[in-house]
């Protein structure tokens, strides 16, 4: 099993992350429900064009984001850290995946975004403490 797998497997395992953006008000944060798609590897997720969040992406679409595992047991400790972009995603591919794991989101009609990703690194302690998986689009 490659670190991608290992990473695939730790995503599979969640549903929230944390989007970071920055704009003209400077850096902000919020959580997110997210599919991820390993075939593409990249991530959607839904929300209002009307957020800060979105509007920082429409002047700038870099964006950090993390998935942890919350817990006080040092040697469970797993957390993910992704680097990429973030564009609309309007495609029927996009809406398939997201709505196959929030089926009761198609009700809501949201706008949906597409988190491609250039970087991630899992932090995953049952692996060895501090032990790191790290992948990178070449």
């Amino acid at each position: 099993m490659d670190d991608l797998d290992r990473i695939a497997l730790f995503i599979d395992e969640h549903h929230v992350m944390t989007l970071a953006t920055s704009g003209k008000e400077g850096p902000q944060c919020c959580n997110l429900f997210y599919a991820y798609s390993k075939e593409e590897n990249c991530f959607i997720v839904a929300s209002d064009k009307s957020t800060e969040h979105i509007e920082n992406i429409l002047q700038d679409p870099t964006i950090a984001a993390s998935i942890v595992l919350e817990t006080r047991t040092v040697g469970k400790i797993r957390g993910l850290q992704i680097k990429g972009t973030i564009t609309k995603a309007d495609d029927k591919g996009a809406r398939g995946a997201y709505f196959h794991a929030f089926p009761y989101a198609r009700a809501m009609r949201p706008m949906l975004w597409r988190i491609i990703v250039k970087s991630m690194k899992l932090t995953d302690n049952r692996l060895g403490f501090g032990k790191k998986l790290i992948w990178n689009y070449s």
